[in-house]
């Protein structure tokens, strides 16, 4: 079955604002002026449990460097080179690495081994046990998003389209799949689904291709999103985060295309809607959460897509991707803010400055129930959320 593999994967995105297109624009750039910091009636609080440094966070890069939850353990890296195992539930340190390179992607792992991926376009796989190198590949060009396996396979998406797999234990490579790039694409972090037998990845040409883990080869393909106007801006049809699975489907989305549920199996429409984010969806309680690329966070009901609420007074404050918390919903900001939000309702019930450097990695829920929030600055760390009701 092909969704055995996929049963083990934690959906995690890591996802992109629209202000870095690769057309020479800066981390800070904005097409819109961002919606002013709102007033919020607090009636939900940020306890914090602990709190981390792991080096200079992401050092003023414009880098996805979300730590990997691996249950007990937490796994946390930094552009400059930090490595840190921390206890999930306590924040104490494991050990503490430094490796040499400047890191421009992770942390992605397996049972055995970290992975993370350098400036200079190397594949790193580190010991679980103590951060030691074991091997390193050379890849062709510059990857974003976390390396991810199944154990056997370690698979890396490159920011030009290729899909690259490597023997897990040697770091051998296995295959490469090449997609075609348009001229203009925005500058993702879209980590590959990587399952036991197939291998789900997104492209800038709107295409969702799902390949063979054993040979590469395509096994079906999808179309989210289809280019239209005339200026390569409108033409843009990025998928730019991760899908989520759902049993023997997978929930995805496009940049100017479409929410789509799709057979995991053939590749086949179960039902789809017009939508545009750069964030991966959430579920939960039954309802799907998703923020539009504006900024704006909508709820729809999952049996049938109507929607419940819209949440706009966030809009191009560059959120990241939703996580469910209890009965919120909890995202980042471009500034730093956190901000908290009734799944019920989308009224925003809590706010806290987190990072004056920013978030743009989205918060994880940790398996003792806690929230873990990674600012940019390098600041992490573990909360829970008080009523004061």
């Amino acid at each position: 079955m092909l969704s055995a593999g996929f049963r083990q994967l934690r959906a995690s995105a890591v996802v992109l604002v629209a202000s870095a297109l690769v057309i020479g624009c800066s981390a800070n750039d904005t097409f819109e002026q961002p919606a002013q910091l709102p007033d919020v009636n607090q009636q939900v609080s940020f306890e914090r449990v602990w709190n981390v440094t792991v080096g200079d966070g992401h050092d003023g890069e414009f880098l996805y460097l979300a730590p990997l939850n691996a249950g007990d353990v937490v796994y946390a890296a930094s552009a400059d080179g930090e490595l840190l195992a921390l206890n999930a539930e306590t924040g104490k340190q494991i050990w503490e690495n430094s490796v040499e390179d400047r890191i421009f992607a992770g942390v992605g792992g397996d049972a055995n081994q970290l992975y993370l991926v350098s400036r200079d376009a190397d594949l790193l796989a580190l010991s679980r046990e103590d951060g030691s190198e074991l091997w390193r590949a050379s890849l062709p060009t510059e990857v974003l998003s976390a390396p991810q396996s199944n154990g056997s396979l370690v698979v890396v998406q490159t920011t030009d389209g290729r899909v690259l797999a490597f023997n897990a234990a040697d770091g051998e490579k296995r295959w490469q799949y090449d997609s075609v790039v348009p001229a203009l694409s925005v500058r993702a972090a879209a980590a590959p689904l990587v399952g036991a037998d197939v291998i789900i990845s997104g492209f800038a040409n709107g295409k969702l291709l799902a390949l063979s883990a054993e040979s590469g080869q395509p096994l079906w393909q999808y179309e989210v999103g289809a280019p239209q106007g005339r200026t390569e801006l409108e033409r843009l049809v990025d998928i730019t985060s991760q899908p989520l699975v759902l049993e023997n489907a997978i929930l995805a989305v496009g940049y100017q295309g479409k929410l789509a549920l799709i057979d995991l199996r053939t590749g086949n429409d179960i039902w789809s809607k017009t939508a545009s984010s750069l964030y991966s969806p959430m579920v939960s309680n039954g309802n799907i959460f998703l923020v539009s690329a504006n900024g704006d966070v909508v709820a729809m009901r999952g049996s049938d897509r109507r929607d419940l609420w819209t949440q706009d007074k966030l809009a191009w404050r560059q959120l990241t991707q939703p996580v469910a918390f209890d009965d919120y919903l909890v995202v980042g900001d471009f500034d730093g803010y956190l901000h908290v939000m009734s799944q019920d309702s989308g009224e925003l019930v809590g706010q806290m400055k987190f990072d004056g450097d920013g978030i743009r990695v989205p918060a994880q829920r940790l398996s003792n129930g806690n929230l873990l929030v990674f600012g940019n600055g390098g600041k992490l760390a573990a909360y829970r959320l008080q009523s004061k009701n």
